[in-house]
């Protein structure tokens, strides 16, 4: 099982130079991605939003940075906003990523759970399925042929014999599928024959486990056979030398990022006792000592199987010093504990295709 992050490079929305507060957290999350390679892990991903309380807008760009520092990780979005992006731009920005880093790049197509995205770039808010529809479908068509004839989309103009350039180094990009829980999403996921990428930000993470069994059915009902499928579980934690450290330092952070969401979304406040249920043996948070979290990320595995497992360590305005000690502890003391209790070794895992 392959064992990563993924961040949205969180930032102060109130900092009163806000060039400068970019330059700042770009320069740390360059700083977490070198140090992720360094400690042996497996992928870094990067999801795009087009909010003042997030850095990053443009993952390849950002990617592409972090691949001249970086020899082994692979480096994915997660997600691009492909309802309100042009799949030949996503396509072309990902092929040039593949290229500079020596065949590391992978994409993660999502709706996006924020719909900022949608007005700024003149797209409707009521095509918000069939964009999404559409695009996947011509991002897998450019990805998949060299010279692309496409004529299925009635919001995206066709396309009639022309060629998308670069290609990758990769013979195939990765192409992944994010969802959030729906069972429609993950059905049409596995329909398509797509890896899928399975968010889990609240309740017991078990509860979870019929969307996979849902996932690996519509594969196989569309001729996809789901042994070559691959799945990930995305989910929030953190890691420090103890738990209670762990804890601590995560809990004032994450909680005010989930009550400003949770403002504009209607949800109630959280509460320090939520938070510590939701980090208990079946909780949605993987919070805890490296032991803690290793054990938990092996409970997990058993009830989905899944090949990949990120974690979303930096949420919220954490100390860059306690990230990359969270870094750190996943690297050298995590995952060794979960390969060797998965497949008798500490050694990496072998990447997703």
């Amino acid at each position: 099982m392959e064992l990563g992050l993924y961040t949205f490079a969180d930032v102060d929305p109130n900092a009163p130079d806000k060039g400068a507060e970019g330059a700042q957290r770009m320069k740390n999350l360059l700083e977490e991605i070198e140090l992720a390679d360094q400690v042996g892990l497996d992928v870094f991903g990067l999801g795009e939003h087009h909010r003042p309380d997030y850095l990053v807008s443009s993952p390849a760009t950002v990617l592409a940075a972090a691949a001249v520092k970086t020899k082994s990780i692979r480096l994915t979005s997660a997600v691009s906003v492909l309802s309100s992006d042009e799949p030949v731009r996503v396509f072309q920005q990902f092929a040039t990523l593949d290229l500079i880093s020596n065949g590391r790049a992978e994409m993660m197509a999502g709706r996006g759970s924020f719909i900022e995205s949608f007005p700024l770039f003149g797209y409707d808010l009521g095509d918000y399925e069939q964009l999404f529809a559409e695009k996947l479908d011509l991002l897998m068509a450019i990805r998949d042929q060299e010279v692309v004839t496409w004529t299925e989309g009635q919001l995206r103009a066709p396309i009639n014999g022309r060629g998308v350039y670069p290609r990758p180094l990769q013979e195939r990009l990765p192409l992944w599928v994010a969802v959030g829980g729906t069972p429609q999403s993950v059905a049409r996921a596995g329909a398509l024959g797509l890896p899928v990428a399975l968010a889990i930000i609240g309740g017991d993470y078990p509860r979870f486990a019929p969307l996979f069994h849902l996932y690996r059915e519509a594969a196989r009902r569309a001729g996809n056979d789901p042994a070559t499928l691959k799945t990930s579980i995305n989910v929030h934690g953190f890691i420090a030398d103890t738990t209670e450290i762990a804890a601590d330092q995560f809990y004032g952070p994450q909680a005010a990022v989930m009550d400003r969401i949770g403002r504009e979304r209607g949800w109630g406040p959280t509460s320090r006792a939520q938070f510590d249920q939701a980090r208990g043996p079946t909780g949605n948070l993987f919070v805890g000592d490296p032991e803690l979290v290793a054990e938990k990320i092996v409970a997990a595995h058993k009830v989905f199987g899944n090949d990949r497992f990120l974690i979303q360590m930096a949420i919220g305005l954490m100390p860059h010093d306690q990230i990359m000690r969270g870094i750190e502890l996943y690297g050298t003391k995590v995952a060794p504990l979960v390969r060797k209790e998965l497949t008798g070794s500490a050694v990496g895992a072998t990447p997703a295709a």
